[in-house]
């Protein structure tokens, strides 16, 4: 019990470290999101120690939802990497303390280039919140380490506050799910939203087609061969008229083996669902579930009749888009 005690310690003081930062935010926040949506280039976020690990994700954060960013490592920065600062960009410089000697060293260097500087501490009277144009206070009351040492409520609190920055500049910048897809096209949201139909369809001599008036039997070849678990009926000028599919064939077989013999056009069914290329994959997947299909013939737009390829729910599975 003792050690559910002590977590629950730990996660009572970093709720009310961040709870306290909400009667803090007042009109320099404000600034804060208008300087940064202002910028005409990049929002350089940077910090030393645990302080600048969550710089890194506030960096990330910010880039990933509408707002370019990158972080600048103070220590490697009077080293050199300063030169990655251009006069368009905006400072993002974050110390618990605001004596971080490795901030303190490149601030007159910010300065000097006329940069913008936000500053996010916990000290209102530090050296980085005097020089800062901006001020967030990011001040905690403990730490929920028991020594007060390491960083705990302090870089909890420093996130949340960037997590307040990134999500307003969002809804600011009217960032949309699919904006967010974009930056991230090999996550699930990027494949839902940016794969197509037309991605993942099989088109040409792929396509699994029989034509009007081929006996049952002998469609069954096509179905085996194209490995779908369906062929489209289509007349002589390729259009669709209709699709069968093994499931189909279990329900013929039903009645007995004297169905093979008979033209396709009499079991099929002559309202297949469609798709158009253009769609989102995840639309295809949609009308797949909805009406408990596997696979779908794709057309280049509404009045198609001719497919141009058809997609299968395993296209989906393999694409990641489930």
């Amino acid at each position: 019990m003792k050690m559910i005690e002590s977590a629950r310690r730990v996660l009572q003081i970093e709720a009310d470290a961040v709870l306290a930062m909400i009667p803090r935010l007042n009109g320099d926040f404000t600034r804060a999101v208008q300087a940064i949506l202002k910028c005409e280039g990049r929002i350089v976020v940077t910090g030393m120690g645990k302080s600048g690990l969550i710089c890194q994700k506030i960096s990330a954060t910010l880039a990933s939802t509408g707002t370019p960013a990158l972080f600048l490592h103070p220590a490697e920065g009077i080293h050199g990497d300063l030169g990655m600062m251009t006069k368009n960009d905006l400072v993002l410089a974050v110390s618990n303390s605001g004596e971080t000697e490795e901030i303190c060293r490149i601030l007159p260097v910010i300065k000097r280039m006329g940069l913008p500087l936000i500053g996010m501490a916990g000290n209102s009277k530090s050296t980085l919140a005097q020089a800062s144009d901006i001020f967030l206070d990011i001040s905690v009351a403990e730490e929920a380490c028991p020594l007060g040492l390491a960083p705990t409520a302090s870089t909890t609190a420093t996130l949340a506050m960037g997590d307040a920055l990134a999500v307003v500049l969002l809804e600011q910048r009217g960032f949309r799910a699919e904006d967010f897809a974009l930056f991230h096209p090999g996550g699930a949201l990027g494949k839902r939203l940016l794969l197509r139909v037309e991605n993942l369809m099989h088109s040409a001599n792929a396509i699994p087609r029989v034509n009007s008036g081929t006996l049952l039997r002998e469609a069954l070849f096509e179905i085996t061969e194209k490995q779908m678990g369906v062929t489209g009926v289509v007349n002589d000028a390729g259009e669709l008229l209709g699709v069968f599919t093994d499931g189909d064939l279990r329900r013929v077989m039903e009645t007995g083996l004297e169905s093979l013999k008979k033209p396709i056009d009499e079991v099929m069914t002559s309202t297949p669902k469609r798709i158009l290329q253009r769609n989102l994959a995840a639309k295809a997947l949609q009308v797949m579930e909805t009406y408990s299909i596997t696979s779908l013939f794709v057309f280049a737009d509404e009045d198609g009749r001719v497919p141009v390829g058809i997609v299968h729910l395993h296209d989906l599975l393999k694409a990641g888009v489930v």
